[in-house]
């Protein structure tokens, strides 16, 4: 009995396959995106969609800013272990002035340092691929996330950032693609809603002028 429930399964799964339904609304096809962009710069649009979903946001006119406001930053959390795998973002912070030395595990830092793929204004998230040399885990195990970005990364919508992404990697798109958007919450007790419970409880972004 429940090989022929299978087959018949199987047989309607060939059967749809064979003669695709058309699409319902056609004109909904197509790469144009149904929102418009807003009048203000995406600097501005991402920082306000960024904080309004508890980010905490620093605008850098160049590394050496960057560099006074990590220090600072790290010198009032009183941080001792940061986690940075990324060469090439410890090197530009390196030859800014950064001498904080990292920790050599994730899961017992106070704040882990990545860069990002694209940064999206219309819903202040952080584009995160597996193509980076912090992988899949760093910006969700380590309690507190430092994403160091770039205002010619700024795209306004996903798709842009998207696009952008099948450019530059070609045959070679990474694996996994992920949005980071503020420190993680959660409603699922109760309806009360709980920042940091699977993800870092703190996502600070500092975009730097480029």
């Amino acid at each position: 009995m429940a090989n022929t429930s299978r087959e018949n399964i199987l047989q309607k799964i060939k059967q749809a396959l064979a003669k695709p339904v058309p699409v319902p609304f056609p004109a909904s096809e197509g790469n144009d995106s149904v929102f418009e962009p807003s009048q203000k710069e995406l600097e501005v649009e991402f920082a306000e969609k960024f904080t309004h979903l508890l980010g905490r946001f620093s605008f850098c006119v160049d590394e050496k800013e960057l560099v006074d406001q990590l220090n600072t930053l790290i010198a009032q959390r009183k941080w001792t272990k940061l986690y940075c795998r990324e060469n090439e973002l410890s090197t530009r912070l390196f030859n800014a002035g950064f001498t904080t030395e990292y920790a050599d595990d994730v899961a017992t830092c106070d704040a882990a340092i990545t860069g990002c793929e694209k940064l999206i204004a219309r819903t202040g998230s952080m584009v995160l691929s597996s193509a980076q040399q912090s992988g899949r885990t760093i910006s969700v195990y380590a309690p507190v996330h430092i994403c160091i970005a770039y205002t010619d990364q700024l795209v306004y919508d996903i798709s842009n950032g998207l696009e952008q992404l099948r450019m530059a990697y070609g045959q070679n798109f990474p694996s996994l693609v992920t949005l980071a958007t503020g420190p993680s919450r959660t409603a699922d007790i109760e309806k009360t809603l709980v920042v940091g419970v699977h993800g870092p409880k703190e996502v600070f972004c500092f975009l730097i002028d480029r």
